[in-house]
């Protein structure tokens, strides 16, 4: 994804947070849908990085210039970070995943079903009725966590620095979770994981980062 350039990724800003393109014109604004959704992926640095004889030998310099061409506020709109680990020999001889693909398509079919049922009177060109679109007005009653999870939520947001964007987007995130679920009510468990699925903010100390997710390790835990 870096290897884009910047101002081709930031015109992507407005259509994620939105869903429309806004082309202006002299005295002239047009609207366009533009609903979408964004998978990229990326190597830490230009180098490829990774462990063992495939690590950039430049040191952390090296991911920090490559991951400083992706702004903050174009992070900040992406809903789910993962880092995947190169598969070793070892992997190959695992058994394959309890769940397959088609038990997992089954419970999205579920989740969309929920989320349907929920928002379906909010839909229009430029809405779904899916917790991604929801309004902060409804978020605020069909996301709301339990007293463990606000709880969880505020000191994370502290320690993570999220930006409201990126809180409203956490509570989202862990509705999603709790519909896959099948559960009501957005719970602890749920903040949890979607807090660990929240982009780091360049230079934040690391101690902050493990705090925050050490804490959520350890609401899935338990």
């Amino acid at each position: 994804m870096p290897e884009f350039p910047a101002t081709v990724l930031d015109s992507l800003r407005q259509p994620l947070e939105a869903g429309e393109a806004v082309v202006a014109r002299a005295n002239r604004h047009v609207r366009y849908p533009a609903r979408f959704q964004l998978i990229a992926a990326m190597n830490p640095c230009r180098c490829g990085g990774g462990p063992g004889a495939a690590a950039c030998r430049r040191g952390p310099r090296c991911a920090q210039q490559y991951q400083a061409r992706l702004s903050g506020p174009f992070l900040d709109r992406i809903d789910l970070y993962y880092d995947t680990p190169p598969v070793t020999a070892v992997d190959l001889a695992l058994p394959p995943p309890s769940e397959g693909s088609e038990e997992v398509r089954a419970r999205v079919a579920r989740a969309r079903d929920i989320q349907t049922e929920r928002l379906g009177h909010m839909a229009s060109d430029t809405i779904r009725s899916v917790n991604a679109d929801t309004p902060l007005s409804e978020l605020e009653k069909s996301a709301a966590p339990d007293e463990a999870g606000a709880a969880l939520l505020a000191d994370a947001a502290s320690r993570l620095q999220l930006t409201a964007r990126g809180y409203s987007r956490v509570l989202k995130v862990a509705r999603t979770i709790a519909d896959l679920e099948g559960c009501d009510g957005v719970r602890r468990l749920h903040v949890a994981e979607a807090l660990s699925y929240r982009h780091r903010p360049p230079g934040m100390p690391e101690t902050a980062v493990s705090a925050a997710r050490g804490a959520a390790a350890g609401s899935m835990v338990g």
